[in-house]
């Protein structure tokens, strides 16, 4: 599982990723986004879905907190939903509520992270693109509001949440996390797919990323 990642590009980054989209005019409700060289299960992370805006349909940017609601069985007899941050089995009816366009987002990243085993102990391995440009790529995701417990000292709260698919791992990411690997959306086409497609054709996107295409990259 996918439970550390990184996004170090500017805000202005962001932005024009989701001006790329071509979807109609970009609504930033993030705020000042400082570098997030870190991100755990439970964090604030930047997401881009679409909205109805007072001009018409776009893409925001916003925040939201990563981990989506688990499934009852999960919960049995837990006071605290912590979340599950990985999404692989896309044809389970817990998951099948959020398969529509309106639920699903963008999560765009710059590296992550994968625990791998070393005779000292697990460590976390980091993986970025090859060929980097100038806007970030995307995890593929899923968001939606939620009211509950996540933390016991903060009580109930209302909170939109997130998490993205994972998928069989590439030839980069095999050797050593042998499990699984994230969803990865390189381009404007493909991310402009997962969030408008319907599912049969959204869901062909749930699938590794190319052969080569990641690099290890320095913690």
């Amino acid at each position: 599982m996918c439970n550390l990642y990184a996004l170090t590009k500017g805000q202005q980054a962001l932005r024009d990723l989701a001006k790329a989209l071509e979807l109609g005019p970009v609504r930033d409700d993030l705020g000042n986004l400082p570098p997030l060289p870190a991100l755990y299960p439970d964090a604030e992370a930047p997401i881009i879905g679409i909205g109805q805006q007072e001009d018409g349909p776009g893409p925001i940017l916003k925040l939201a907190r990563w981990g989506m609601p688990s499934p009852a069985f999960a919960l049995e007899g837990k006071s605290v939903d912590r979340g599950i941050t990985n999404i692989r089995n896309t044809a389970s009816p817990h998951w099948r509520r959020w398969l529509a366009p309106q639920h699903r987002c963008l999560v765009p990243f710059t590296r992550f992270a994968e625990p791998v085993a070393t005779p000292a102990g697990s460590r976390n391995l980091w993986f970025a693109l090859r060929n980097e440009g100038d806007a970030p790529p995307c995890f593929a995701g899923l968001a939606t509001r939620w009211t509950g417990v996540r933390k016991k000292a903060e009580g109930e709260v209302t909170l939109t949440l997130f998490g993205f698919l994972t998928c069989p791992p590439n030839v980069d990411v095999a050797p050593h996390h042998p499990k699984a690997m994230p969803v990865i959306l390189t381009t404007a086409e493909e991310q402009r797919r997962w969030l408008t497609a319907d599912w049969a054709e959204a869901k062909a996107l749930q699938r590794p990323l190319a052969d080569g295409a990641l690099v290890i990259a320095e913690a």
